[in-house]
């Protein structure tokens, strides 16, 4: 397994005093970093890490956003892809806090990870590949990156350890994934499917750093609610019920026309396929989101609709967004 800091440069008379602590601190600790690559399901947006290690290298290849522009700089397309584990010499420090909560007992574990190195890895990846490190067991990965001064020379890194309930969301194994059956038990799906103005995303699932135009749906839970007594079953036992979901659309990078044309569009789906039903006249709303350092306000909308449809029927839409999913695959000696 590689080190990133086998070519480890010439520090500063304080950088090299403070590097010698942290290593007597820390008694030449090395902490092991594993490559994941996020896959997206196609069917309501849920998002999965799985190990590169179950991957090819041309799969890891195209999820680099950036692949094409690397092949171009590189005679050997296997120099873009990057290291699938590799270790970074360090002091690990973690402080644990037990919540008790109304569902789940759980701890929280804070990481912070001063490398003598800056971790180049991290740079080089995009919002698709994420580094998973793992020490004693645990996995953790880091949000931030802080405190840096340059004469110090060491990189301080802080995140959280993966948390007991998230554990599902990290593939290990391919028996993980089931990419045949949604997981949301609401209208998100049909949602999703509505992508022809502009790509629609679930709420606090929207892609890292995106420019707009592009939606995010937030469909409250607490007033998902059912419009019949008892639900009917079919033939093979899945009950089938008249729910109502009420939801939130945030639309960034539209106009005022170009937002009426997306409602337009909304309410002629509802009328041409009845497969929901509206239950209030949704109005666009401008919504403020600011920002000092220019001066400016986003382009933000928000509407809210009020919609009935049948549980079956987001079944049968799930299934054509996987028919939509599936892709035929050409060999090629290109990765």
């Amino acid at each position: 397994m590689a080190t990133i800091f086998e070519n480890m440069g010439a520090k500063t008379e304080l950088g090299s005093g403070l590097a010698a602590g942290v290593e007597t601190l820390s008694y030449n600790q090395e902490v092991v970093f594993t490559l994941y690559v996020k896959v997206v399901m196609p069917i309501d947006g849920y998002v999965f890490w799985v190990n590169g290690a179950l991957l090819t290298d041309t799969a890891i290849y195209n999820a680099t956003q950036y692949s094409k522009l690397l092949y171009d700089r590189y005679e050997n397309p296997n120099d873009t892809i990057p290291p699938r584990q590799f270790s970074a010499k360090g002091s690990l420090h973690y402080a644990t806090e037990l919540h008790q909560l109304e569902e789940r007992t759980t701890s929280y574990n804070h990481m912070s990870f001063t490398a003598l190195e800056e971790i180049q890895p991290f740079n080089a990846i995009n919002p698709t590949l994420i580094y998973v490190a793992t020490r004693e067991d645990v996995q953790f990965a880091f949000s931030r990156r802080e405190n840096f001064y340059k004469q110090a020379d060491l990189y301080h890194y802080r995140g959280d350890a993966l948390y007991s309930i998230m554990d599902t969301q990290l593939v290990d194994s391919m028996d993980q994934l089931n990419l045949a059956q949604p997981i949301v038990s609401n209208s998100l799906p049909i949602w999703l499917s509505l992508n022809q103005f502009f790509p629609m995303y679930p709420s606090y699932l929207v892609a890292s750093n995106i420019a707009p135009p592009f939606c995010a749906v937030d469909i409250d839970p607490a007033r998902t609610v059912a419009l019949q007594d008892f639900p009917l079953l079919d033939p093979y036992s899945n009950p089938n019920q008249l729910v109502t979901d009420t939801v939130k659309l945030s639309i960034f990078g539209q106009n005022n026309h170009q937002a009426l044309n997306f409602v337009q569009y909304i309410l002629d789906y509802s009328r041409n396929t009845d497969n929901i039903g509206m239950m209030n006249m949704p109005v666009m709303q401008d919504e403020k989101v600011t920002q000092k350092e220019f001066g400016i306000i986003a382009q933000k909308k928000i509407i809210t609709f009020q919609v009935s449809y049948y549980q079956s029927t987001v079944n049968d839409i799930t299934r054509k967004l996987i028919e939509h999913a599936f892709i035929t695959v050409t060999p090629s000696r290109n990765p």
